[in-house]
């Protein structure tokens, strides 16, 4: 923007913010807004906004965005067996996919095997059953994993999921130096909002800078932690606590990683978000521009980062699965589109579009197809990746926008008062909030002050589901279980049970636990019996119930 157009711009702001401006809500209620609040009085282009590719980020954190690169579109994938899941990779990849995301299921998440009591009638059922590298072989079968991107959701076992991928690519022939994708372990968000933790807020927090260390050394590629606001928004939270939480936890993360002695320059870049992208289109696309101008200045101001590529928040998006409705299921491929064209006005890395039967099965073959074509038809037909930020200037994002930056300033603020990210869990803040603005959100939509197409307006009587669904067999579980008891029986027993001491001896001593644990990985040490050892020494965590 050049000075006179700037000069133009600023007076059409002083115009409106004479006048008022009115809309019509979902519920038809009229709302009064000023044009312009008091808040853009203050806004100075360079300082709030700048160039795409220049700090603070706001509008992107490329110069050229989507003319120069598309976002790597990663449809996020896992059922049953690894045969099963190998199978929707191999067709998701022919289809067109750019990158593997990987979906585990209950008692992998949980750090269980799947002969474990407790796993009884959950394996395979949300996710891909992982216990060992056997397993691990078997999914990234026939893929090379010098070639692609892999996202792995997973969390208190994210040590252990990454050893196996390290352990099945060098199997390969591929040295974890060549190595790309990104393992989620984001610990703080489960304590927050999704509750699959398994160890202690402190010991977690170790478990996590050992992998930003051993990464750091021996991963440059791999993105260290992806910090997840997704679950956060799905467990009810607003847009703005989606924001501040996400980058609290993100901000707690880099300051463990500095404590340990790491150089912020060294490990930042590696570093990566994950969020949600929900339904209010204007309100989605300030948030991630807000987010990038927020972290830009922390990461320089406060903790010193001096390379540029240590300020840029690159993030991954996934529509949002709470929004997805099972009455009138076919809706959902209108509002997985139009939460995808958020995503991609607010400058996502990586997206994924949810199959629009997910509120009844895990996708089908034809809705994940669907799916991904809306990402396709977003990328090659509407031109919206020509133009680099549409919204850059635009009073009304502007607004939004500084708005965001604010509120998430304040709760901050709060988290600190409270001694920080880990102190403000154990006293339930979080949750709380989350409890709070989930109710309100379902008050509304009961009171029909919200809108739900399908659900609550423009229903159908008698309504038949006449979309095709996937059915996981119980015949999964019983394969599963079964292959599990022959690698035992078939392994070096006698060298698990001493790689399992080591890793013992590692944890007592504080030792980085990543070395050890790829070597109980290559000896075909299971997810539960790695885990299992390390409770012998961090304990279980348990929520108080008192909030």
């Amino acid at each position: 923007m050049d000075q006179k157009a700037y000069k133009r711009w600023q007076e059409e702001v002083k115009k409106a913010k004479t006048r008022d401006a009115k809309f019509i809500t979902a519920s038809g209620n009229p709302v009064e807004l000023m044009g312009i609040p008091d808040m853009l009085e203050d806004f100075d282009y360079d300082r709030d906004l700048g160039m795409p590719g220049q700090f603070p980020f706001t509008r992107g954190v490329h110069a050229n965005m989507y003319r120069g690169r598309l976002w790597t579109m990663r449809q996020f994938a896992g059922f049953g067996s690894p045969e099963d899941t190998n199978a929707r990779f191999k067709y998701l990849l022919e289809n067109g996919q750019t990158g593997l995301s990987v979906a585990f299921d209950l008692p992998t998440l949980m750090g269980r095997d799947s002969d474990d009591p407790w796993s009884e009638g959950e394996v395979g059922i949300c996710g891909v059953s992982v216990s060992s590298l056997r397993d691990m072989e078997i999914l990234f079968d026939g893929i090379p994993l010098d070639k692609v991107s892999t996202s792995m959701t997973i969390n208190s076992p994210a040590i252990i999921l990454l050893a196996f991928y390290v352990a099945v690519a060098e199997k390969q022939g591929v040295s974890p130096e060549q190595l790309r994708g990104t393992v989620q372990n984001d610990i703080l968000k489960e304590y927050i909002a999704q509750k699959e933790y398994i160890f202690p807020p402190n010991p977690s927090m170790r478990i996590i800078v050992d992998m930003i260390e051993y990464c750091t050394e021996k991963m440059p590629l791999w993105n260290t932690i992806s910090i997840s606001g997704y679950h956060i928004r799905e467990a009810g939270s607003t847009a703005l606590q989606e924001l501040a939480f996400t980058l609290a936890d993100g901000f707690a993360y880099i300051e463990a990683a500095l404590e340990r002695g790491l150089d912020i320059d060294e490990f930042a870049p590696r570093l990566s978000f994950f969020f949600n992208s929900h339904n209010d289109f204007f309100e989605e696309v300030a948030k991630f521009r807000a987010a990038r101008r927020i972290y830009a200045k922390r990461m320089r101001d406060k903790y010193g980062a001096k390379k540029e590529r240590s300020w840029i928040l690159r993030f991954h998006t996934q529509t949002a699965g709470c929004t997805l409705t099972a009455q009138q299921p076919e809706n959902n491929i209108v509002r997985v589109a139009y939460q995808a064209l958020a995503a991609v006005f607010g400058g996502t890395q990586s997206l994924h579009t949810n199959s629009m039967d997910e509120t009844l099965a895990l996708p089908s073959e034809k809705a994940v197809k669907i799916a991904l074509r809306t990402q396709q038809i977003l990328a090659y037909e509407t031109g919206v990746p020509h133009t680099i930020d549409p919204f850059g200037g635009s009073y009304f994002m502007e607004d939004l926008t500084n708005k965001m930056e604010q509120g998430a300033e304040e709760y901050f603020q709060k988290i600190d008062d409270l001694g920080g990210v880990i102190p403000a869990i154990e006293k339930g803040f979080f949750q709380k909030e989350i409890a709070q603005a989930a109710y309100r959100y379902q008050v509304e939509i009961e009171n029909g002050d919200r809108y739900i197409v399908g659900v609550n307006a423009f229903k159908e009587k008698n309504e038949k589901i006449e979309i095709p669904l996937l059915q996981v067999s119980p015949e999964v579980e019983k394969r599963q279980v079964e292959r599990l008891k022959a690698l035992k029986r078939e392994r070096d027993n006698t060298k698990v049970n001493s790689l399992l001491k080591e890793l013992r001896q590692a944890a007592v001593e504080n030792k980085n636990l990543m070395p050890v644990i790829v070597e109980c990985a290559k000896a075909y040490a299971t997810v539960g019996e790695m885990v299992n050892t390390l409770k012998e020494v961090f304990g279980e965590y348990r929520e108080s119930a008192d909030f």
